[in-house]
Formats: C-alpha cells, structure tokens, sequence
C-alpha cells in the first residue's frame, strides 16, 4: 500500500513539474498565432523563425555569452577549489564563502551591484561586462562541482607523487587533474545551461546594447505574442536535457549533485 501511495505521490509531482513544458510545447506547434492550449492544427513553422533575422543574432549572442562566461567561472572556482582543498583551515571557508555567495543573493541584488559597479568605471554597456558579470553569478556551480572532485581525491596519491620528486605543477598536471576532469566538464556544464537562460544580470550590463536571447524575447512580449517564444523556449529546454544528460551518462550525476556514496554514509 505504502509502494502504491509513493508511486502515486511522485506521479502527481511529476505531472505537475511537466505540465507548464507540456502546455508551452502544445503552444510552439500551434498552427494559428495565438496562445491557446490544446494547440489549434499542428504547424512546425514556428521553429523555422528562430533562425533568420532578427532572433539569429540573439541566439548566438546567448551561446557565445553562455560560452565565455562558462569558461571565465571555471578559470576562476578551479584555483579556488585547488587553493581550499590544500589549505585545510578555518580562515580558509571565508574564500568558499565569497564563491558561493553571488549565487545565493536574489538575482535582482546581483545585478544592481553589477550595474552600479560598470555605470562608475565608465564601462557599463560593454559586451565583456556580461561575460563576467555571469562568471561571478554562475561561479558557484563549478566551484562546488569542483570541490566534490577534490574531495574524492585519495591524498595519498599526492603524496606519493610528491615523495617521487613531482612539484605542485606536475602533480595538479598528472594525478589531480585528471581525477577531477569530469567535475571540471560538469561544472561548464553547469554554468553553461544557465547562463544561456539568465536575463536579470544581461539586461542589467548590456541589455540596451546587446541583445541575448531571453532578453529578446522578454522585449518582444512588450508588443505582442507569438508561438515563436514557446518554439525558443522548448528549444532552450531540449539544450539543458541534452546537456545534462551527457553529465549523467558520462559523470556521477548523484554525485555532482551533492550524494554520498554508500561507503561515505
């Protein structure tokens, strides 16, 4: 009985986690342009005008961003993660605590401090501000994927290594980085999928002088709706599953996101 009441219970859950992606992608294949659910005729043409002008730019605008800014957080939490887990002391925590608090804050607070900081250095606008603007916002997810990974490590392969004559450099090089490579991957993963999405913290640095994606289509729902914004946001949806889902067909999905093994417990 209790067996059929949990598989009851999560069902329910998982119907009503769906049903917003449901009723968007019913949206996105609606043949008539108007926000009606069930979709009215079925029509994949409003996929084919992601692509040409003017969402293209947008688009690749995102990805670029989403790229960039990936790459700046894990340039930034590997460091970070490497400098905490050799320094096993208290005043340490303070660094994994600046690291984790960008992601904490509301979004809107994030933003504004970001704004304010560029409007005083004069360089508010500037495409680049974003790129780190959303390395220091997403920064937190690689640096806990991170962390995990040099936490798996056995120290004593470090040791061994030093004891053969390696210095740091060759032991970050040949023992650890290996081992935490795919909490490396997971962690541009991770920072990737969002920063593609985010439009507080864009909006804020370059929203009147570049366009992402969602800053587009926040934009176009001024003036009017239409099912080209559903198409665009299944799109996004079926970017973050495949993403994810290389992370956990080819990482320790449970892990990275925070389990204990059984030997741990």
């Amino acid at each position: 009985m209790n067996t059929l009441l949990t598989r009851i219970y999560f069902t329910l859950i998982g119907i009503f986690l769906a049903a917003p992606i449901v009723v968007v992608a019913g949206v996105s294949v609606n043949e008539k342009q108007s926000l009606t659910f069930p979709p009215q005729g079925f029509s994949l043409a409003w996929y084919g005008a992601i692509f040409p002008i003017p969402l293209a730019p947008a688009f690749f605008a995102s990805v670029v961003l989403a790229l960039a800014s990936a790459a700046l957080a894990v340039a930034i939490a590997l460091p970070l993660a490497w400098f905490l887990w050799r320094r096993i002391a208290p005043w340490a925590n303070i660094f994994q605590v600046l690291g984790i608090a960008p992601f904490t804050l509301p979004p809107v607070i994030t933003a504004l401090g970001l704004l304010t900081f560029w409007a005083t250095t004069g360089f508010y606008g500037q495409p680049w501000t974003a790129v780190i603007g959303h390395a220091i916002f997403f920064v937190t997810l690689p640096l806990v994927t991170l962390s995990l990974g040099f936490s798996a490590i056995d120290r004593s392969l470090v040791e061994a290594a030093a004891t053969m004559g390696a210095d740091d450099r060759m032991v970050f090089r040949t023992v650890v980085l290996p081992l935490i490579r795919p909490y490396l991957v997971s962690g541009y993963a991770f920072a990737f999928v969002l920063s593609l999405n985010e439009y507080i913290v864009a909006y804020m640095t370059v929203g009147f002088t570049m366009e992402t994606l969602p800053i587009k289509i926040f934009n176009a729902l001024r003036y009017g709706y239409t099912p080209t914004m559903a198409s665009v946001t299944i799109l996004f949806v079926a970017v973050a599953a495949l993403v994810f889902g290389l992370v956990a067909r080819f990482g320790d999905l449970p892990k990275l996101l925070g389990a204990m093994a059984e030997d741990e417990r």
